[in-house]
């Protein structure tokens, strides 16, 4: 029992430590890398609460220790992605061919937009752990949720030719958009459902079952480009599911 005991705080580590390398590949434009490593890092931010429960030695250190992991992972990592994109030479010469008359100091600035998604995830993390509502479904976007939209942009750039999908990630008013939104999502009042199953008839779970047959459809016809709509139509559902419990 001693060692079990520790199993879960190891992975939330581990979780820590994909974050915080995915973090020096990011600042050397290895988007793709850090992306991998991101995907692994929330693999093992799931893993160490079902290891907690399983275990049966969930606690407070393990509770703060997580959110200081996801900080990292699904924080400090998507701003930093969203940061490069915006920096990138060809996002800049979009924007330049628009908006001509901007001064190259508040091009220069304009990156950092990115990093609203860092303060988000932080703001939201905090509040997570004190508020007691959150225990069957969330309230707001998952961060781990919004770090996947980013993190499967540049896994888009690099394995789909769509030209049109390439052209709009590329678009600096749609990563700005991007960063508003995400931002505003995941500390909205919405309540969004949980993928924790406590029986699975279908009665009790629909909702829960309709999103997984869509993400496998949608994931097996356009791949990494799936991605983003993935996490959209989870927020959707949520939406619809809440309309429907309120008449």
């Amino acid at each position: 029992m001693t060692l079990k005991k520790y199993i879960p705080n190891l992975l939330t580590l581990l979780n820590l430590l994909s974050g915080t390398i995915a973090v020096i590949y990011a600042v050397n434009n290895e988007l793709v890398i850090a992306a991998y490593l991101v995907f692994l890092g929330i693999f093992f931010d799931f893993f160490d609460g079902f290891a907690a429960r399983l275990f049966k030695v969930s606690g407070e250190l393990g509770k703060q220790l997580d959110s200081l992991a996801d900080v990292v992972t699904s924080g400090v990592v998507p701003g930093i992605v969203i940061y490069k994109l915006l920096q990138s030479k060809t996002t800049l010469e979009i924007f330049n061919t628009k908006i001509v008359s901007w001064e190259s100091s508040e091009l220069e600035l304009l990156p950092f937009l990115g990093l609203l998604i860092t303060l988000g995830a932080a703001y939201r993390l905090a509040k997570f752990n004190i508020d007691e509502r959150q225990t069957s479904s969330f309230i707001g976007l998952p961060t781990p949720a919004a770090s996947i939209f980013v993190l499967s942009l540049p896994l888009i750039l690099e394995f789909s030719s769509i030209e049109f999908i390439h052209a709009l990630i590329l678009n600096k008013w749609f990563l700005i958009l991007i960063s508003l939104v995400l931002t505003y999502l995941m500390n909205a009042e919405i309540s969004l459902f949980s993928l924790k199953f406590k029986n699975y008839a279908w009665k009790n779970n629909q909702i829960k079952y309709v999103f997984l047959i869509t993400t496998v459809l949608l994931f097996a016809v356009l791949q990494f480009v799936a991605v983003p709509l993935i996490i959209i139509t989870y927020v959707v559902l949520s939406i619809i599911s809440n309309t429907i419990k309120l008449k």
